[in-house]
């Protein structure tokens, strides 16, 4: 049987698509992931580690298996596992999931929220899973917060990262179809001149 680190070992674009499916516990909610994104490092102008290591984004380098969290618009928090080999940096953005355990705990979090829409972004996710900065580097294969991968590979479809203008054409974004639980994709914004 190949461990849980070893699968997250494999490069992000391959890794990114058999997330679809896993459950991740954390803070009394499990969610099903039904949209990724993979992010690759040096080569990749649309990832936090494009221009090297930052103490920001260090636990990108590796190892495979830990959480990524990170704060943005400073307002939200967003959460990726980090795959590929240590020391080169890659992650896959959690952007939609289903909650399938603890949904009286993600509707707390989320008041007035549908429940296909709990967890259906990547900051409404994080808040499902009541996930912050303090779990950045999170091991995933063992304490509160667990990633499990299914047997079976889930049938998805590809298609542009939502929001970025660099690296646009890459179709590194992964979702299950017909799920209602994948958040719509928006294009960047174009920039005035």
């Amino acid at each position: 049987m190949t461990s849980l680190e070893d699968v997250l070992a494999g490069p992000v674009d391959r890794v990114a698509p058999r997330l679809l499916g896993a459950l991740l516990r954390h803070g009394g909610v499990t969610l099903r992931l039904t949209e990724v994104e993979a992010y690759g490092g040096a080569d990749d102008p649309g990832s936090h580690a494009y221009r090297g290591r930052t103490p920001r984004n260090q636990v990108m380098f590796g190892p495979a298996g830990r959480l990524y969290v990170y704060f943005t618009y400073g307002m939200h928090h967003c959460a990726n596992v980090v795959a590929g080999p240590a020391g080169e940096a890659s992650a896959v953005l959690l952007r939609a999931g289903e909650v399938v355990d603890g949904i009286e705990s993600a509707r707390a979090r989320r008041p007035g929220a549908a429940d296909h829409q709990l967890a259906q972004g990547p900051a409404r996710l994080c808040r499902a899973l009541e996930l912050s900065l303090a779990d950045n580097g999170l091991d995933l294969a063992r304490g509160d917060g667990r990633l499990e991968l299914d047997d079976h590979e889930e049938t998805y479809l590809t298609g542009a990262r939502v929001g970025l203008r660099a690296a646009a054409e890459r179709r590194w974004r992964y979702w299950i179809p017909e799920d209602p639980t994948v958040s719509r994709y928006r294009p960047a914004a174009r920039l005035r001149r």
